[in-house]
């Protein structure tokens, strides 16, 4: 295993690290007693397989079902020094809810501090509030820091790029948890920003949100060659020095394996990486047109700033996933979220836009004669029945 420093914390991270939204019985909380034996069996071979490639990083949060109380049962049977522990609270209105819930989160997993403390996502401009408002959330996870509880503090987020900024801009967190990958690269400036206040980088989900790799298209196989997608996409997250450490969200003890690959290649990635990445531009502009593929984003507007709060981006840049590297289940899976995942995937669906005058909303854009048409294309091609969160399954 490859570690990086991870900011300000010090801390020595695991390039990859070990996240615990997969491997538990239950996306609810439930008694302990009805965690079925294997199961649990499950989550500890994952646990101890993780450890023994040198994955020392778990992490995990409150929201995450029965992941905390399966961890308790394992974590303090093993070496306490040895192991970073993360875990996340959502912010809310009331700090003492905040406090609670935290409460809880240390009493499932039977440890008595946890190494990373990150408020889980700030992805409205409420929930920041919430978060850095005095007597907020953030002040309570300092209280819990100051009495030894917690050592650090960062916050994850689903939030559009301007949020995440302005949330590292007050300089109030250690480290972040955010989406970015080859295949969705806008929260970079995000990165830098953090680097630049020295920020530890944790990246949410590569291999599920970066285009469910697990279970690629055969046209992607066949671009990443003689990588996999999913080494590919490690390589590229971590040949940035600013990025830290990549979420793997094992469901059992097999599932690191792939991801091991990219571990001898990280100092080869100026030579294994530049001629797929160019393989890649080549197939999107041959398939989208150079022009679309290199200014199909510039002045797309917010949900909330679009007639039927339409996800007018996300919705294109799903529809550019599906034609240039056939990412079509990828891409129909992310786009029935669309209107049923809340302020973590927001906005709605193109279903009602040929009833919507979208002119006033596009006019920054260059392509807003026919992104109207683009949209309803994408809902032909993507719609069908609505898809949850696993959250909310």
């Amino acid at each position: 295993m490859q570690y990086r420093r991870f900011g300000r914390t010090e801390l020595q991270m695991p390039v990859f690290s070990c996240g615990g939204m997969r491997y538990q019985h239950s996306w609810k909380d439930v008694p302990g007693w009805s965690i079925p034996n294997d199961r649990q069996k499950n989550l500890e071979a994952t646990i101890r397989r993780s450890l023994e490639v040198g994955i020392n990083h778990i992490e995990t949060a409150r929201g995450y079902g029965s992941s905390e109380l399966q961890l308790g049962r394992i974590l303090p049977k093993l070496p306490r020094e040895q192991l970073v522990v993360q875990t996340k609270v959502s912010p809310c209105e009331d700090p003492k809810e905040f406090r609670r819930t935290f409460d809880q989160s240390l009493s499932n997993l039977r440890l008595d501090h946890v190494d990373l403390l990150g408020l889980h996502g700030i992805n409205t401009p409420e929930l920041l509030h919430q978060s850095i408002r005095p007597g907020g959330c953030l002040d309570v996870a300092r209280q819990l820091q100051q009495q030894g509880k917690v050592r650090f503090i960062g916050f994850s987020t689903h939030a559009p790029t301007d949020i995440i900024l302005r949330t590292v801009e007050t300089n109030q967190f250690d480290y972040i948890n955010l989406h970015w990958y080859y295949i969705n690269q806008i929260n970079w400036a995000a990165i830098e920003a953090a680097t630049e206040r020295d920020m530890g980088v944790f990246i949410i989900s590569p291999s599920d949100k970066g285009g469910m790799l697990y279970q690629p298209s055969p046209k992607l196989v066949e671009l990443c060659a003689p990588l996999s997608p999913m080494v590919f996409n490690d390589l590229f997250c971590l040949s940035h020095a600013q990025v830290h450490t990549l979420s793997i969200g094992a469901a059992r003890p097999q599932d690191f394996d792939e991801h091991l690959k990219a571990l001898p290649l990280l100092d080869q990635t100026d030579t294994v990486l530049p001629l797929i990445l160019k393989r890649l531009e080549n197939e999107a502009i041959a398939r989208l047109g150079e022009t679309w593929y290199k200014t199909w984003h510039i002045g797309l507007p917010k949900p909330e700033e679009t007639p039927g709060g339409m996800n007018i981006r996300s919705i294109l840049w799903l529809r550019n996933l599906a034609i240039a590297y056939d990412l079509v289940d990828f891409a129909q899976t992310r786009y029935n979220m669309l209107g049923n995942a809340s302020h973590w995937f927001p906005g709605n669906k193109a279903d009602r836009v040929k009833s919507l005058d979208l002119r006033q909303c596009l006019s920054q854009s260059p392509h807003a004669d026919k992104i109207p048409a683009l949209l309803e294309e994408t809902h032909q091609l993507l719609g069908g029945k609505t898809v949850q969160r696993l959250s909310q399954q």
